[in-house]
């Protein structure tokens, strides 16, 4: 199981790219101008409470801002008591140190927790708790136990508050963990020190930038090397790997040769299928992928593979590879929330909890959580994803200026009959001497040809000229009616 990770970057961005036997499973881009959100603390300021969501919006600096619901305040969840609405909470104008748990995603702003974490390689580090948890991926009780023991002696006496121990601990060191230790309680000092007399709003802390989150956050024991194609970032990653996680520096590598990193290993190639529809499967099947605001919709189908003996050994073999893809494209995409897939209808149940374990089995390398549900009524298998940041189509691609997002524009000929209509409606509010119609080339292309005739009978029926005009900067649906 074998993992590759890249790292290519440039003075305006920084790509990861997460590889397993040679296919690329995850994209992370972070750009100078935008770094995520998402662990930085702030000090914010209530500016507005909402009794009737039980949420508040807390500004902490940003263009939009943030969300922090009743749920979300720690305070409340740790005292045990019935739980108090918001207004009698919180109130406006009120100083508070929050945290962001998610990304700002599409027009909402980020969502925030006055329950404080940060993550070190081994550790998470909760200052306001007091307990030691488990993260929920180390699944023996055995094994639990052990890590628990451990980091209880582990711990200086004079540390307070507590921790979660993550899934790389379990290798780790002794030694490792003391270091990570000392590195969350230096941390924790240092915030602490800048909260006295800062401004609000103000940022007490950003979380560490993409490429030494990939030290922290990336690597883990299938993790066989790292190829870093900057020479200075490579620098800084080496001296945080010599100062907080020294079992991997011996993973990390420079690679200076003159082919780009990404082009060696096709990684661009593989972002421009990612921002497709399309998702070509090799027994010759495809998947068609569309992400609407609300949810994201997969429907499976067979192409051109006819390989199997019978139509349903077709239809099974191209549901179970399309299992897997659908696994990789949900993670490579970063597609999060509500996930309808349509696999081809099968009758057969057996095959059916075939394609579902298959699913299961392929989402389980996915370090997001997930969750699957059987396949409903309709022969549609519901599973979400949780969304922590924006989508690879979302980071990179804006909204299509010409059909502003829809996927499809106006024939020529539904254009020209708008227009047509439209020089009617001007006809009965102003008595222009003439009509210029100036659109794109199609359009006027129409008017010249098919729809001459259409043009002739306008000009005969409101007794005034109609002249064309082509504008070469106008997509087809827009156009312009000017009275001369």
């Amino acid at each position: 199981m074998s993992e590759e990770i890249l790292v290519n970057v440039t003075p305006q961005e920084t790509r990861v790219a997460v590889m397993h036997l040679g296919a690329v499973q995850e994209l992370h881009i972070e750009r100078a101008k935008c770094r995520g959100l998402v662990s930085n603390l702030y000090m914010g300021r209530v500016v507005r409470v909402l009794p009737g969501m039980q949420s508040a919006f807390i500004d902490i600096g940003l263009e939009r801002a943030a969300f922090l619901h009743v749920a979300d305040i720690w305070e409340e969840r740790r005292s045990g008591e019935s739980e108090r609405p918001i207004e009698q909470i919180l109130h406006e104008g009120q100083k508070l140190m929050v945290q962001v748990i998610k990304d700002p995603i599409g027009t909402k702003g980020a969502r925030l927790s006055t329950q404080l974490s940060f993550a070190g390689r081994y550790l998470v580090y909760l200052p306001q708790e007091s307990h030691i948890g488990i993260s929920q991926k180390i699944e023996g009780e055995e094994e639990r136990e052990s890590l628990r023991q451990k980091l209880q002696q582990l711990i200086p006496p004079d540390v307070g508050g507590g921790f979660i121990v993550r899934t790389m601990a379990e290798t780790a060191e002794d030694a490792e963990i003391v270091a990570d230790i000392e590195y969350l309680q230096r941390l924790w000092r240092s915030i602490q020190a800048r909260v006295d007399g800062s401004e609000v709003p103000c940022l007490l802390y950003q979380d560490l930038d993409l490429s030494l989150r990939v030290l922290r956050d990336f690597v883990n024991a299938n993790t066989t090397r790292i190829l870093v194609d900057s020479r200075e970032t490579h620098q800084r990653m080496a001296d945080f790997a010599r100062n907080y996680t020294q079992a991997v520096l011996g993973k990390l590598q420079h690679y200076g040769a003159d082919r780009p990193l990404f082009d060696l290993y096709a990684i661009e190639d593989e972002i421009a299928k990612a921002l497709g529809r399309r998702v070509d499967l090799k027994s010759g099947g495809y998947l068609i992928i569309d992400q609407t605001e609300a949810l994201t919709t997969v429907d499976v189908n067979t192409g051109g593979f006819v390989g199997a003996r019978n139509f349903d050994d077709t239809i099974f073999k191209t549901n179970l590879e399309a299992a897997q893809a659908i696994a990789r494209q949900l993670r490579l995409r970063n597609l999060g929330g509500i996930v309808i897939i349509d696999f081809i209808d099968m009758d057969n149940i057996e095959h059916q909890e075939a394609v579902l374990t298959e699913l299961k089995k392929a989402l389980a390398r996915d370090p997001t959580r997930t969750t699957v549900s059987g396949f409903s009524a309709l022969g549609l298998v519901e599973m979400t994803r949780k969304r922590t940041r924006e989508s690879l189509a979302h980071v990179l691609c804006e909204t299509c200026p010409t059909c502003a997002g829809r996927g499809e524009i106006k024939t020529a000929q539904t254009v020209c009959y708008d227009v047509l209509r439209e020089i009617l409606r001007e006809v009965r509010q102003f008595g222009a001497r003439e009509y210029r119609i100036v659109a794109a080339q199609s359009v006027i292309d129409l008017f010249l040809d098919e729809e001459s005739g259409s043009l002739a009978q306008l000009i005969e029926f409101i007794g005034k000229p109609v002249s064309l005009q082509v504008e070469t900067t106008y997509p087809q649906e827009q156009y312009d009616i000017i009275l001369l």
